[in-house]
Parts: structure tokens; sequence; C-alpha cells
């Protein structure tokens, strides 16, 4: 563990996960674009642009040399009531860069305003018009990527053209909130805090069922899905959903990557300005693209 690492965690946990707990909706979305414009900065000769498919707002991230194929379609996180396109647009024009590849980042609706399933509808409206012209690689973090692996079984619902792969970072994958390592990890996740979980869940679902696989991809088919990676701390609350989406994908007979990082915050690889461990990952996650 890098002393960065060491450094940011208690960071975080000093600073961020109070933060996180008391903070109502306004104030969260407030603070993170402030704390994204602050802290998280793209690699020079970046480009952004603002566009809309399908009626739903998109931000465009490339690197200077970066080729228009494939996109990579990135799903920010949030616990789908905060974050945007621009408060992870830095990271993915990192990945843009490791790459050569453009990514295209929705601004989906959001939650409390826009309900569940407002957020899968405008994660296949962007999906299908990408599909549409070229080849796609799904991303999201956390509840983002669980609208990824959400996306991706209903792409296989649908009997739609697959995307060459699909990558998640922390994975947001059973809003039962049914995993062990909700309770066993309270006390030692430095950002996440398990006592919103009802209040997020409310704002999301609305009462709907927690089960669907449109919302909680765990619960998902994924016979005959592309490769999967993803990444998990060992630490975080939502550990487990990542492993049991890990062991259900292996199940189904999907070739599924994952990487467990010992004492690694939650969306680690946004910290890439500052933390080794982050550049390692998107590394590692720019190698697996270019495998596909």
């Amino acid at each position: 563990m890098s002393w960065q690492l060491r450094l940011l965690n208690r960071q975080l946990r000093w600073f961020e996960k109070p933060a996180l707990a008391r903070h109502d909706k306004d104030r969260l979305r407030r603070s993170f674009a402030f704390k994204s414009r602050l802290y998280f900065h793209a690699p020079f000769g970046s480009s952004f642009q603002c566009d809309t498919l399908d009626r739903v707002p998109v931000q465009w991230a490339r690197a200077r040399a970066a080729r228009p194929a494939p996109v990579i379609l990135y799903f920010h996180g949030g616990a789908y009531v905060f974050g945007t396109s621009s408060t992870h647009r830095a990271m993915l024009a990192k990945l843009s860069a490791l790459t050569g590849l453009p990514a295209c980042l929705p601004d989906y609706r959001l939650a409390p305003e826009h309900p569940f399933p407002a957020q899968i509808t405008d994660a296949l409206a962007t999906y299908r018009a990408l599909r549409a012209k070229q080849e796609v690689i799904i991303g999201g973090d956390s509840a983002g990527g669980g609208l990824a692996l959400a996306l991706l079984h209903e792409i296989l619902a649908q009997g739609l053209a697959p995307p060459l792969g699909v990558f998640a970072f922390s994975p947001l994958t059973d809003v039962t909130y049914s995993g062990a390592s909700v309770t066993e990890n309270a006390a030692r996740d430095c950002v996440l805090s398990a006592t919103r979980i009802g209040e997020m869940l409310e704002m999301f679902l609305r009462g709907q069922d927690p089960r669907d696989p449109r919302a909680s991809p765990l619960f998902g088919v994924f016979t005959g899905a592309p490769p999967v990676w993803m990444t998990v701390g060992d630490t975080e609350i939502l550990r487990d959903d990542t492993l049991r989406m890990q062991a259900a994908l292996v199940a189904q007979g999907v070739q599924s990557t994952l990487t467990v990082g010992p004492d690694h915050p939650h969306v680690w690889p946004i910290f890439h300005n500052i933390l080794p461990e982050a550049r390692s990952t998107l590394r590692d996650l720019a190698a697996w693209i270019s495998s596909l």
C-alpha cells in the first residue's frame, strides 16, 4: 500500500464519509461538483464536448490522439441521486489516453426527481444510438456500475447486438442490500455510510421491486454475455455486491475478471491524479479493453 493510499483513506474517513452521511441531496450534488473540479484533472490535451443521444444529454471525453471507435459508454456513480458526466470526465479522459478510445458519459436522469426505471431507460437509449453506428464498451462505477450491468442484462433480454465488454468499479448490484459486507464493513468502509441505505433506496425505487434485474443486476440473466471486468475494495460495504456478481456471472458461463483491492476505497480509480494504485488499475483496465 502506498503512502498516498494510507493518507487518502484517512482523509476520506475523517471528512468525506461524515459528509456523505449527513448532507441532503442538493448539498451532495453541489459538493461533489465542486470537489471534482478541484481534485480531478484530465491529462493535458484532453477535449470535452456536450451532445445529445436520443434526447439524453451526454458529454464526450477524448484524449488528443483518440480514434473514433469503439466507444466507451460510461455511467457515473452517485447512488442514482448525485453526480454528473462532469464529475467523472477527468477519469474517462485518462482512460481515453490509455486506450486511444473516446468516452461518452450520459447525464441520465437522477432520483428522486426521476425514480426508477428512468435510469435504465436513458442508458438503453444511449446504447442503442451508439451501437447503431459502432462497437461499444460499457462501463460505470458504484450505482453507475450497477447500471452498466443492468444495461447488459437488458441488452441480452431484448436480443440486441451486444457490447464488446463491460467493466465496473465497485458496482452497486443489489439494491435489496442483502450482502453480508453491508454490516460487516460498515465501520471499515472509509467512504460509504450504511446508515443512508434506506433513504437512498426510497428516493431511487419509490416502492418498486428491488429484485428487478434492471435495478439489481445481481438477479439478472447473463448467459451469452461478453467479457466482464470488475474491481472492488475488500473493506467496502459493497464488497459482496461485486463478489456475488462475479460468482453469478461465472456460474452462467461468462468470462469475468475480478480484482479485489486490499483496503482500497470506493471507486479508487477516480483518484488517478494522486494515487499510484488508481493509475495502476486504469492501466490494467486499458490492457483488458485492448484485448477485446
